[in-house]
């Protein structure tokens, strides 16, 4: 059994599940924007092209920070609803010595994606599954884009596991059912948005289909294998809290039981000191050009 000091248990408090999470997916965050780099020709002409940069949905910042460090002549722009959020990116920019290079501008609604100003490069995480019209959402993020600019758009990928399918407490299975709970409460949240409309998410079909060229999409892989650190153990804990909030009342009696006692900080049998805890997941990044002008 790992063993933490109280006081090291408190300190990601201040720090929201958002930003857990993507301090967890940095690593990838930062292949992902490499890759990108990549996508868009040889690196001395894309580093000497590329001078803004959105990341919309920004949360706190993770994934702009990295876009600053793979185009390095870029401004950033990170650009998000929360105004927490967009303060933690401000603080994160300062941290990572860049702060005169990344701004934060608040938007929410897709209607104003397209008057964020023209970019050479476009990333948004997670965003178009939360409004009510994905493929509107696209066409504003591609309106924003220069010729010849690229639009990153990451969705989906594979769902979280961290922990084994028996786990010695309540009914084996447990990860697979609180899947299907969230995936259940996702699609009652989907159709009572504002202007909701049923797409199927083939992202390449639904990219070309707001005017542009797809160039290729890739997953990437989080991998860290038990026992794992503190932060990803955090991270879990605060997601499994939050879970049994919004899912509870979608859970058998017994399974709510179970992850009570995953969040039971006291307990041996909780995740921030199981042994076979682990955190495996991956993000697809689907890619498009805007056609530069003839």
């Amino acid at each position: 059994m790992t063993t933490y000091h109280t006081e090291d248990l408190d300190g990601d408090a201040h720090r929201a599940e958002p930003e857990l999470e993507a301090e967890l997916h940095s690593g990838c965050l930062a292949e992902a924007s490499r890759w990108l780099r990549g996508l868009l020709g040889p690196e001395e002409r894309v580093t000497a092209a590329v001078r803004r940069v959105l990341d919309v949905g920004s949360g706190p910042g993770v994934a702009s920070c990295e876009l600053a460090r793979a185009f390095p002549q870029a401004d950033v722009i990170a650009v998000d609803r929360s105004h927490s959020l967009l303060a933690r990116a401000g603080v994160r920019a300062a941290e990572c010595g860049l702060a005169g290079r990344l701004t934060t501008l608040r938007a929410e609604r897709p209607e104003e994606f397209g008057r964020l100003g023209p970019a050479e490069v476009i990333w948004t995480g997670n965003v178009c599954r939360h409004l009510g019209d994905q493929q509107a959402a696209l066409g504003s993020l591609a309106s924003a884009l220069r010729p010849g600019g690229l639009l990153a758009v990451c969705e989906r990928g594979l769902p979280l596991r961290f922990l084994p399918r028996d786990i010695g407490m309540g009914r084996p299975g447990l990860q697979a059912r609180l899947d299907a709970a969230l995936e259940e409460r996702f699609a009652a949240r989907r159709a009572g948005l504002s202007g909701t409309t049923s797409v199927v998410e083939d992202w390449p079909l639904l990219l070309a289909a707001s005017g542009l060229v797809p160039t290729g999409s890739r997953t990437f892989l989080i991998d860290l294998p038990a026992p794992l650190g503190l932060a990803a153990r955090r991270y879990l804990h605060t997601r499994l809290t939050r879970l049994l909030a919004e899912i509870g009342d979608r859970l058998t009696r017994a399974d709510r039981l179970t992850v009570e006692q995953l969040v039971d900080e006291e307990a041996d049998t909780g995740i921030l000191w199981r042994s076979d805890a682990f955190y495996l997941t991956a993000l697809t990044v689907h890619t498009a050009r805007r056609c530069a002008r003839a």
